[in-house]
């Protein structure tokens, strides 16, 4: 199986990360495909969101899989991986992989240790979806070295767009130095208010400056509390939007249908994390 691994990456906090990464493996999971969600962030957002609101009691997280690579120990097939309703996966993290980031200083091949856990796992997947930290630290070096493609969600505000530059210069390091194989998908634009002449403004901006050198994607995500309200309830935009008829869920599936060519994704049911019967993946 080709896995596409994506990165949700952006160092600005606030922009959208952990909900795009969590709607869109989801929307994918609709499209029919196989799809794992790595948590890349120790402060645990996409777990939460994905309805386990206390991480730190996890048996097992992302920092323990990583340190059995960093200590040449086995990672029993499964090992860890939470199971959503909605049809996706999820390797959880907790505080720890804080604590996993500074010994990964003086680790030897301290930027692949994500990509060799990843290797154990990804032929049970089509997709792969990595939420980064909101930094360019170590643990985001390593999910852009495990990665084939980054998606940038960007909010439609000065500071988040001013903050690019630094990113993509990183993007290029590693693609330099680590890993020839990552593609930039695009720019995408969250928390967009077409209500202001500002946020129509930064949109145009983004795409005047980037548009010739990255794809800006041309769905934008609304601003939408209703968008707020599903991390709180452990479910996706999908869900809520088969209850309020979301705009949101609208155009998050139509970016999804713009990620997997497929225009006719299907509907599953909503609910909390579980873990799988098995202690792993259900195939």
């Amino acid at each position: 199986m080709n896995t596409q691994i994506i990165a949700i990456a952006n160092q600005k906090g606030g922009v959208g990360k952990t909900t795009t990464c969590a709607n869109l493996g989801i929307g994918l999971a609709q499209a029919g495909k196989k799809v794992l969600l790595i948590d890349g962030d120790p402060q645990g957002s996409l777990t939460i969101s994905l309805g386990n609101p206390q991480p730190d009691k996890l048996p097992f997280t992302l920092s323990d899989a990583m340190g059995r690579i960093l200590t040449d120990q086995p990672v029993r097939p499964g090992e860890g991986i939470l199971r959503h309703p909605e049809g996706v996966d999820l390797m959880p993290a907790d505080i720890q992989l804080s604590g996993m980031e500074v010994s990964l200083v003086n680790a030897m091949s301290r930027e692949t240790i994500l990509r060799q856990y990843l290797d154990t796992v990804k032929g049970q997947y089509s997709h792969i979806l990595i939420d980064c930290q909101p930094s360019l630290g170590m643990l985001t070096v390593n999910a852009l070295a495990a990665a084939n493609r980054i998606i940038i969600p960007v909010q439609a505000e000065y500071l988040p767009a001013k903050g690019l530059e630094q990113l993509l210069s990183t993007v290029a390091k590693v693609k330099r130095q680590i890993n020839p194989k990552l593609q930039i998908d695009g720019i995408l634009l969250t928390m967009v208010d077409n209500r202001t002449n500002f946020a129509k403004e930064i949109a145009a901006l983004l795409r005047e400056t980037y548009g010739s050198k990255i794809k800006v994607f041309g769905t934008e995500i609304p601003h939408s509390v209703r968008a707020k309200e599903t991390s709180a309830e452990g479910r996706s935009i999908f869900a809520h939007g088969l209850t309020f008829g979301s705009v949101g869920a609208s155009q998050c599936q139509r970016h999804c249908e713009v990620a997997t060519g497929d225009p006719h994704p299907r509907r599953q049911s909503s609910g909390g994390l579980r873990k799988s019967d098995q202690g792993g993946v259900e195939t």
